[in-house]
C-alpha cells in the first residue's frame, strides 16, 4: 500500500480537543488492517540500525509496538505521569493546548543502546522534544526520530530542528 492511500484515511476533526485546534485523527488507519500494516511497514523502513523502539503515549505506543514486532526488536513506552511502576525519569512540556508530563522507567534502557523514537503526529513539537530530552537523560543513542504525520502549518519541525540540529526528523506523511 502506498503512502498516499494511507494518508487519505487521516480525518481532520475541528475544535478538538479545544476550540481552534484541527485534530489529525489517524484512528481510521489503525482500524483498517491493510492500512495499519502498510503504515507500520513504511515506518519500519525508517528505523535504521537500532536495538529498541521507543513510543510516546498514546498512539505512539500503538505504532511503536507494531514497528518493534515488524523488525523483531524490543519496545519501551514513554508514558503519561503515574502510569509506570518503579522509579521513573520524567519531564514536563508544553502542548498546543496545555501542559503534560511523560515518564520512562529509570532502568529500562541501557546507556549506549540505539533507539528509534516514534510518535503519531508532529504539531508544535513539545512532545517529541520532551521525548528526545528524556532519552538523552538515559544515555541512549537516538538513531532515528519518526512521526507518522507532520502538520506543516505548525512550528513543530522548526522547533525540533532548533533544539536538536544533530538529529534528523522523519515524517512519513505531511498535511
Amino acid at each position: 500500500m502506498n503512502i498516499q492511500e494511507i494518508e487519505a484515511q487521516v480525518r481532520q476533526i475541528p475544535d478538538f480537543p479545544s476550540e481552534g485546534i484541527l485534530f489529525m485523527d489517524i484512528l481510521p488507519i489503525l482500524k483498517s488492517p491493510a492500512h495499519f500494516q502498510g503504515l507500520t511497514r513504511h515506518l519500519s523502513d525508517l528505523a535504521g540500525d537500532i536495538d529498541c523502539v521507543v513510543g510516546i503515549e498514546a498512539r505512539g505506543l500503538i505504532l511503536g509496538a507494531a514497528i518493534a514486532m515488524q523488525i523483531d526488536k524490543g519496545f519501551v513506552p514513554l508514558r503519561k505521569a503515574g502510569k509506570l511502576p518503579g522509579e521513573v525519569r520524567s519531564i514536563s512540556y508544553g502542548l498546543e493546548y496545555g501542559k503534560d508530563v511523560i515518564e520512562i522507567q529509570k532502568d529500562i534502557l541501557n546507556p549506549g543502546e540505539k533507539v528509534m523514537l516514534i510518535d503519531d503526529v508532529l504539531a508544535t513539537g513539545g512532545t517529541l522534544i520532551a521525548g528526545v530530552k528524556l532519552l538523552r537523560e538515559c544515555g541512549v543513542q537516538i538513531q532515528s526520530v519518526v512521526v507518522a504525520l507532520e502538520i506543516s502549518g505548525l512550528p513543530g519541525r522548526a522547533e525540533f530542528e532548533r533544539e536538536f540540529p544533530d538529529l534528523k526528523l522523519h515524517a512519513l506523511m505531511v498535511k
